[in-house]
């Protein structure tokens, strides 16, 4: 009896220690059809996850590159824009706002980030995948 119970104990234990995938499905399609995609806080990038949200957020960013696979480099500029999410514990959320750029790029974009909410995630237009 103590075998069984002490076997059981062990493949529940070693089962748990299973990995669990925590970034949002990505795309590796160039663009979005809509221009707008992750450029406004009414088209923001969902990468899901409130409990792995930041993680989230910069394996997005981390993914990204410009057209021509140039780094890109990324600074959180804050957050903004309440919207009510079912997955928020408090209902609500706030999108989280980055200034992106790549090497060569004049300008800084700023892309919007929904932690909260979970899509397929796409290359707002003017950046690519890996």
């Amino acid at each position: 009896m103590k075998k069984l119970l002490l076997s059981t104990i062990m493949i529940i234990i070693l089962s748990s220690c299973g990995t669990v995938k925590t970034t949002a499905e990505s795309s590796t399609d160039s663009s979005p059809e809509d221009a707008t995609y992750g450029f406004t806080e009414k088209n923001p990038v969902k990468v899901g996850g409130v409990g792995n949200g930041p993680l989230n957020e910069r394996n997005y960013l981390n993914a990204l590159t410009g057209p021509n696979g140039e780094k890109v480099s990324y600074e959180r500029d804050g957050s903004c824009c309440e919207f009510k999410s079912k997955n928020s514990p408090f209902g609500m959320g706030l999108l989280d706002r980055y200034a992106v750029t790549y090497e060569g790029k004049k300008d800084t974009v700023i892309i919007y980030l929904n932690m909260y909410d979970k899509a397929k995630t796409m290359a707002p237009v003017g950046f690519k995948m890996k």
